[in-house]
């Protein structure tokens, strides 16, 4: 942790900042800055014009200030003498209600008030593809079954391998890395930590996944379904409740039903309650509806739910309890912005321990075979407009969000759908030029 960045700048021969900041959409703005220019920059902030990326403002808003939190500094494993800041957006001297990161602070802040210290880890997944992303890299990654493909992994060695080492250099713990249930498709793993941690780390692992991807002459992409007929991009993420002091995990107990504990069980119940609203944010765009509603693929299965379902350890289901104290949530995709994915979890989880929500019985079946025998359980939107259409009559979900970024987010995200409803497709041409 730093607290004075130029001190930090002179330490570690730091010559620029990347001061950085997260939209509504998920894209990481940025502006590079000179060491000997950042002690004003960690007190003011670097100026942006929020109109011109994913915020709802406008041009004639005054300058929006990111203000870097020092404790996030990573200095880049890659390029060693540029160093990445994560930032809080700032206008007039009040803080962004709309700005994802702040969005997920006060959300910290309100669990701690409650005595609670959410703690989350993240499974991102991603395929290494050519330049223009439209075909797998590895030629030879054709197998039906290439999930956890040993000489597969192996050809990627030198991209794997500099981001782990990146991680271990980092201090995050890293401890698997692994070829994907899809050709061309990886999954990397490191330590749960703190919410907001994990949201600062989540979004760098991202940017430096791509970055290290382009320095090989690959490109990677956590697009949820970017290949027709491949398993999709999850990001699955686990979640525990921890006493402030961080020693005592409020979610376990040895006996109760899977190790959870009735706390446990409330969060969950927020999350069941609040699923179809959420996944608005777990699975932010139009692609994303092509993973989580797929048809079988070349593997087998899609490894993604399609139904608001709860169970032990078996990844057919929305949400499973593999071992006591915490618990998986299988929704979220690759698109997800790593603020809001984890402030909508708190949100819905938050909920669901003041109303001491109830998340059903739990089902034990494989959905992928008898799901349709599942009649209690509700089917996650279908496709985006569904799901902000959920959002937007989840009252208690979008005032937990915060009035000002719920507004903003179904502004924006409504202007995306509409900009998709009025693209014409080959498809359409296909199928209705002779009607």
């Amino acid at each position: 942790m730093a607290n004075d960045l130029a001190e930090f700048a002179k330490a570690n021969n730091v010559k620029y900042f990347m001061i950085s900041y997260t939209d509504l959409f998920g894209g990481q703005r940025a502006k590079l800055v000179p060491a000997q220019a950042i002690s004003d920059m960690q007190k003011e902030g670097a100026g942006f014009a929020g109109f011109a990326t994913w915020l709802d403002l406008t041009p004639a808003h005054p300058d929006m200030l990111a203000v870097p939190d020092p404790s996030s500094v990573i200095q880049l494993p890659w390029k060693r003498d540029v160093a990445w800041l994560a930032s809080d957006c700032v206008m007039e001297g009040k803080s962004v209600a709309q700005a994802p990161r702040n969005t997920l602070k006060r959300l910290v802040a309100e669990a701690a008030e409650e005595g609670m210290r959410v703690k989350t880890g993240v499974e991102p997944e991603f395929f290494l593809t050519t330049p223009g992303g439209d075909k797998i890299s590895d030629e030879y990654d054709t197998a039906t079954k290439s999930c956890y493909d040993q000489q597969a992994v192996m050809r990627r060695y030198d991209v794997i391998a500099e981001i782990c080492d990146a991680m271990l250099e980092l201090g995050w713990q890293p401890y698997q890395n692994d070829h994907e249930d899809a050709n061309g498709q990886f999954e990397m793993n490191w330590a749960f930590d703190d919410v907001l941690n994990t949201a600062d780390k989540h979004s760098f692992f991202k940017f430096m996944t791509k970055s290290i991807a382009e320095k090989h002459g690959l490109r990677a992409t956590f697009m949820p379904k970017p290949f027709q007929g491949l398993t999709g991009n999850g990001c699955h993420a686990h979640i525990s409740v921890w006493d402030l002091d961080g020693k005592s995990n409020a979610f376990a107990d040895k006996n109760a039903e899977l190790g959870l504990s009735a706390k446990g069980r409330h969060f969950l119940g927020g999350i069941m309650k609040h699923a179809s609203a959420l996944a608005a944010i777990t699975n932010p765009t139009v692609n994303s509806y092509k993973r989580i509603n797929a048809p079988r693929t070349v593997s087998g299965a899609t490894w993604a739910p399609n139904t608001v379902t709860w169970t032990g350890n078996n990844r057919t289901h929305m949400v499973r309890v593999p071992g006591p104290g915490r618990f998986e949530l299988r929704l979220p995709d690759g698109a997800a912005n790593p603020y809001l994915m984890q402030a909508v979890i708190i949100a819905a989880g938050l909920d669901g321990i003041r109303t001491k929500a109830d998340p059903g019985e739990r089902s034990d079946i494989d959905m992928y075979k008898d799901g349709h025998t599942v009649t209690n359980g509700p089917k996650l939107p279908l496709n985006l407009l569904d799901a902000l259409r959920e959002y937007d009559k989840d009252s208690g979900l979008k005032a937990a969000m915060g009035e000002e970024f719920s507004s903003a987010f179904l502004k924006l995200k409504h202007q995306e759908w509409n900009a998709y409803a009025s693209h014409f497709t080959q498809w359409e041409r296909e199928n209705t030029l002779d009607v």
